[in-house]
Formats: C-alpha cells, structure tokens, sequence
C-alpha cells in the first residue's frame, strides 16, 4: 500500500497548480496525483498561506504575457495567410474574416485587416451582385480547368480555355480571381546530364540553326532524351518532336540510355509519321544518336541529319523546353516508386493530355492536334 501523501508535499502540489501556468490536468499528470485529487487539495489549502502574494501577483502576470504572446504569434501569421490583404478590396477582406472566424474572434480579425465589425456584419446579410455571382461562377470554371490542365495553365492558357468554353472573360479579370484564390502554377527542379559526346562518331553540322519553325509536318524533327529518378533507379526517356505542331511523334522509355531507347523512339515515329525524304533530323552530339546503327536508318529513309554544337543546349532549345514542360507538370510532382509506374504516367500525359489538350503559345494558343487539324 503507498505511503499518504505529506502536508508538505500537498502544499507543494497546490502551490505548483497555482503558480505554474500549467493546467490542472497537466499538473496532476506530472505530479503524478489524480485529477479529482488535485482539485481537493486546492480546494483545502487555496485560503493558506500557500502561496505567497508575491508568486501569486508573478503567476497572473506570466499568464497575462503568455495570452498577449499568443495573441501576437495568431496576429503574425495572419499576414502569410492573406496574400496581401491589406492592399486588396473590401469584399475581399471581408471574405477573408468570414473564412477564418471560427479560430479567431471576429472582432480581432476586423481591426487586424482594417475593417469595422459592423461592415462585416453587414456585408454578410447583403446578397451577392451580378458581378460576385459571376466571379464565383468563373472560379468554378477556373478551379476545374487548373484541375484538368495539371495545374500547369498560368493566367494566359486559362483564358484562351475559358474563351473556347463560350466564356467572354478578359485577362485581368482571370488573373485577379486567380490570384486571390491562390490558383498558381506548380514549378521545381533538378538536373542530370544525359549527354555523351566522348565518342569517336562522325559528327555532322548544324543545318537547324536555331530557326525552331515549320511550314509543314514532317519537315524538322527535333530528338533527345532525359531523366526521371524512381526508388527502382533512373529510367530514361527518348522523345522525338515535329517542329511543325510541336507533337510527340515517338517516344519510348528504358532503364538503360543506351541506342537501341533512341532507336525505338525513331521507330515509333517513323511508323507513325512516314516522313518523306528531306526531313530534317535535328539532334546533340550524344553517341545514341551518332552511332552507326541509327545513322544507318536515318539513310535509308533520306533523313538530313543536323547535329547541335557541343555543349550548346540553345541549338536544341524545343526540346529543351519539352523536357523543362513534361518535368514541372509532371515528374516533379510525384515520388515514383516503380519504372513502371512513371511509364504510365508519361503514357497518359503524353497521348491524354500534352497532344490532345495543352496549349502552346507558338501555335496561337491552340493545341498540336488541333494546330494539325487546322492546318489540314
């Protein structure tokens, strides 16, 4: 049976509830008494002589500083939750109270985003107009195209979306309704060279010259392959690109970078394209590309061959820049556990969503099957 506590040590006890800051529940756990115990002896010892009025003036005042510290640290992070509140509307700060009410006073919100209580109150009792009635309709739009897009559309695509949707939407009004609802596009990076040109290949001259635009399909492909780390280890990704529409024409992916991932992606476009002869076939210096076994099927099927300059990503930026696209919307996005599983996944963006769907500026804003379908 344990020993009944001291009359000391319970006036320790009550001395520590009272002057500690700590809560009941906290002090009881810590003590290692009951709850129901600790209240009882407060209860008994609170008119002694426990605490002095000196700890207990010095206790109201840690706890009075502690509850402003509390206050400043919510007041603080206000500003990072409000993207710039203070500079924005009315409405807007309106909004912004109403959204966070519940886990802050409304009257401390009020003074924080500079608005009165009572123009609160009554702008929740006002019915929405015209224009806020069509603002929420367009974010839904918005919300749902930023969805569809991958999150990858910026304020210029989600326009020309929304205007092929039947909406007469201008820019500034897009890009507000945007910024205030924290729509952006995702971004990040990482780097790994992929390019061999220590070889003993032939080399060729530059006859793209960075001049990236097409008059017809089939006229200028562009080819290079890239990277995307899974926990299995790297898997590697060839890409072949019409200059013409900026379509996918082949691609094809490996574990190895080896030539026979290049010489599949040239493969797979060559079947579905069936260029004629005097395509120009724009590539680095990599020994995939200037190997024999490729160099051998570009003759045969009358391909003129143009090689960047070494070391000079400029000379190939198109495809540069389809890398930098299929990485940030992507790649980046996701932890890939399997090879198979980003495999997957470059099938469904490349044939689900970067042919049929996203829109590039160089094309007018219009999609490479729809560029080619025009065009046709």
């Amino acid at each position: 049976m344990a020993p009944r506590p001291s009359e000391e040590f319970k006036r320790d006890a009550v001395r520590i509830a009272l002057t500690s800051g700590l809560t009941r529940r906290q002090a009881s756990s810590d003590l290692g008494v009951g709850m129901s115990t600790l209240c009882k002896w407060i209860g008994t010892y609170r008119d002694a002589d426990v605490v002095s009025k000196e700890d207990q003036e010095l206790a109201n005042e840690n706890e009075r500083l502690r509850r402003e510290n509390r206050l400043l640290r919510e007041e603080r992070e206000l500003p990072k939750k409000s993207n710039n509140l203070l500079c924005g509307p009315k409405q807007m700060r309106f909004s912004f109270v109403e959204k966070h009410r519940n886990s802050i006073p409304t009257e401390r919100l009020c003074r924080i985003v500079d608005v009165t209580p009572r123009g609160y109150r009554a702008w929740r009792k006002r019915p929405a107009c015209q224009r806020q009635r069509g603002d929420m309709v367009l974010l839904a739009h918005i919300r749902e195209q930023h969805r569809l897009s991958l999150q990858s559309y910026g304020r210029p695509r989600m326009v020309e979306e929304l205007k092929e949707l039947g909406l007469d939407i201008g820019h500034r009004r897009v890009g507000r309704l945007m910024r205030q609802n924290g729509i952006s596009v995702v971004r990040t990076r990482k780097y790994k060279a992929t390019t061999d040109s220590n070889h003993k290949f032939n080399i060729t001259p530059n006859l793209l010259n960075r001049n990236f635009s097409a008059d017809r399909p089939n006229q200028k492909w562009v080819v290079d392959i890239s990277h995307i780390w899974t926990r299995e280890g790297w898997l590697y990704l060839a890409v072949v690109l019409d200059l013409y529409s900026r379509r996918v024409v082949g691609w094809a992916v490996s574990n190895r970078m080896k030539r026979d991932l290049a010489i599949r992606a040239l493969n797979m476009a060559i079947t579905l394209r069936r260029p004629p002869k005097g395509c120009i076939h724009h590539s680095d210096r990599g020994s995939q590309y200037c190997s024999q076994d490729y160099q051998k099927i570009l003759r045969r099927y009358g391909f003129k061959v143009s090689m960047s300059g070494k070391g000079n990503c400029y000379d190939n930026a198109a495809m540069e820049t389809f890398f930098k696209t299929i990485k940030a919307e992507l790649i980046w996005r996701h932890s890939w556990q399997t090879r198979r599983a980003a495999e997957i996944a470059i099938f469904e963006y490349i044939n689900g969503f970067y042919n049929p769907r996203r829109r590039h500026s160089a094309l007018g804003w219009k999609s490479p099957l729809a560029f080619e379908k025009i065009a046709a």
